[in-house]
């Protein structure tokens, strides 16, 4: 299947961003940008992500990396990104969006995340363009055993097996890092990579490893230096304990499978990931958009890409305005650090006892005297994609303009649940 056509480039506005440009300087390219739109709506400031993503091709280091889609969520900005030198294929999160982007022409999709999706590999092993184009994971045999139940063709299935990354001390019994895969050892990965192989319809072509309490953990916590400094020392010693058994794992499913690939890493892990010669492509996909909770690693420093406006609403009093909505929390954890941040004009804050509400948010600051009914306040989302799920449309901003209004997911009709 043939990769899809890079869009234009659309022209440089009469007035682009600077490469370092104020808060107040692109709070005012943002309003003048969007002027003419009604909120809320989102954006994204098209060179601070070309920026970003020159940013990670320089930390990768001649790696390859795949673009997670699931942290860009809009296919005009997964071309926009693939067609740039250093990136190469698709790290997806449901079978449904791998075939879907299969099908309008995308290469080299790999889905990160097992699938009970019956309907679509009865879709994908029917289909020999759909086969060749999708690599499922699989790090179980009764996912094997589905996969054949819901099969509608005898197209065989491409296979990548997942990796425990997790930090493991006293003999287990403390745990660092997500509960993913069950395959841990060289011996686990091996073993199932021979059943794999032996299985008729079936081949093993990649590994994943992703060590999110690496890549997904910032080191540099502001105002909590002790806190930083126990995650270092983590990281130091979970790198430290990866990168060796990662080796031995690829070194035991080379002697069972011809991998074409080794996956790991993601955004706040590029460098130390690359650096194990074991690994032959890191992916990453927040690190263009650059979301607030990619703000605390000393490794890198992005620049915030996407953002979405709200408008002021009320005026209850001094140093405070109301926005309406505004509720727009991250998955993981709760916490204060899964909302959205008021970004523009700076000095704007939460009420402790209101937070980000669900029809209206009350934000307080000196900051609020100078707004008035119908100004717009910019804020950053938590995670990166998460912020398409509440937007039908991404305006893309160069300079002082609106260059583009591209889909998101939900604006093509696709969630992927």
């Amino acid at each position: 299947m043939a990769k899809p056509e890079a869009p234009a480039r659309p022209g440089s506005s009469t007035s682009p961003a600077p490469a370092q440009s104020s808060p107040a300087a692109d709070r005012a390219r943002y309003d003048r940008a969007t002027a003419h739109l009604d909120v809320p709506l989102a954006i994204v400031d098209l060179a601070a992500f070309d920026a970003n993503a020159d940013d990670l091709v320089r930390r990768a280091g001649g790696k390859p990396i795949r673009v997670a889609s699931k942290s860009v969520r809009c296919r005009a900005l997964l071309e926009r990104v693939l067609a740039r030198d250093g990136y190469a294929g698709i790290m997806s999160f449901t079978l449904e969006e791998s075939l879907w982007l299969a099908r309008a022409g995308f290469e080299d999709i790999l889905l990160a995340y097992p699938s009970a999706d019956r309907a679509g590999y009865a879709e994908l092993t029917a289909d020999p363009d759909l086969a060749a184009a999708v690599t499922v994971l699989v790090d179980d045999p009764a996912q094997l055993d589905l996969i054949d139940k819901a099969r509608g063709g005898s197209q065989e299935v491409r296979v990548c097996l997942e990796l425990d990354t997790s930090l493991q001390l006293l003999g287990g019994r403390v745990r660092v890092g997500a509960r993913r895969s069950p395959l841990r050892t060289p011996e686990d990965v091996g073993a199932l990579a021979e059943l794999v192989q032996r299985r008729p319809g079936f081949r093993v072509v990649g590994l994943m490893a992703y060590e999110g309490h690496i890549a997904g953990v910032g080191d540099s916590l502001a105002g909590r230096p002790v806190r930083s400094r126990m995650i270092r020392l983590m990281q130091a010693r979970a790198r430290a304990e990866l990168a060796v058994r990662r080796a031995a794992v690829v070194r035991r499913l080379r002697e069972v499978a011809d991998l074409e690939f080794v996956n790991g890493g993601g955004t706040g892990s590029v460098e130390s990931t690359v650096a194990e010669r074991a690994v032959t492509e890191v992916a990453a996909g927040s690190g263009l958009y650059v979301p607030r909770l990619f703000d605390n690693y000393r490794a890198f420093q992005g620049r915030p890409a996407a953002l979405f406006a709200l408008p002021v609403v009320r005026r209850p009093g001094l140093g405070v305005v109301t926005v309406l909505g505004g509720g727009y929390p991250a998955s993981g954890p709760a916490g204060p650090d899964r909302s959205p941040v008021p970004y523009l004009p700076t000095g704007l804050s939460y009420d402790a006892m209101e937070g980000a509400g669900e029809v209206q948010t009350p934000l307080l600051g000196a900051a609020a005297d100078d707004l008035l009914i119908g100004d717009r306040v910019w804020f950053r989302h938590a995670k990166a994609g998460e912020l398409c799920e509440r937007f039908a449309e991404l305006h893309l901003i160069e300079g002082d303009r609106v260059v583009r209004s591209v889909p998101t997911y939900r604006g093509e009709g696709k969630t992927f649940l």
